[in-house]
């Protein structure tokens, strides 16, 4: 029994250390964005446009499930997408590169096509490069401006909220190819 305890104390001392280590990183957290929120709060307008490739040997996007109906329904419900896009600056191929477009995309409705939308727009140029934003939302591709929520953000868009219009400018199903382009309107401090 004599041997343990001072195991005992060193884990004892160990564990109160990270407790004290994640509490303070914690404290510094809260008033990093306490500082910030003292700050005005800022509108700022994001335009890009979003190139997918669904097909080829350089996809973007992949189908990664569906429901054992997907095949037969007239609106692929059930079919579940990944997407790792690219955000560019304009809608040619040639265009800058300034992040990518990275999260789930989901065929949710019986009677339309309509996505559920749950993606990360990554900065990686400018301004904003290494700044996040996240988007959340109904893609009714009926439609032919479509908006969905910004529900937040890292790096410089910490707190973020806001929205997003997004038009389909480009779609060639033979080659797989994609460009919607894209208006995000966010607050942030």
């Amino acid at each position: 029994m004599a041997r343990s305890q001072p195991k005992l104390v060193v884990f004892t001392l160990f564990f109160s250390l990270t407790i004290f280590a994640a509490r303070s990183q914690t404290s510094a957290q809260s008033l990093s964005i306490k500082a910030r929120m003292r700050r005005s709060e800022k509108l700022s307008h994001l335009h890009f446009f979003l190139h997918e490739v669904f097909a080829g040997p350089n996809f973007t996007s992949a189908q990664v499930a569906s429901a054992p109906t997907t095949n037969q329904s007239a609106t692929s419900f059930g079919a579940v997408s990944v997407i790792d896009d690219m955000l560019k600056l304009g809608p040619d191929v040639g265009s800058k590169l300034v992040g990518r477009a990275q999260g789930l995309a989901s065929l949710a409705s019986l009677s339309e096509s309509a996505l559920f939308m749950a993606v990360n727009f990554v900065f990686t140029e400018g301004k904003f490069n290494g700044s996040s934003l996240s988007m959340l939302g109904r893609n009714s591709l009926a439609l032919k401006v479509r908006e969905m929520a910004i529900v937040g953000g890292t790096g410089a868009f910490q707190l973020a909220r806001g929205y997003v219009r997004t038009k389909t400018r480009f779609i060639n199903r033979t080659s797989g190819f994609l460009v919607s382009e894209y208006d995000v309107y966010v607050l942030h401090y």
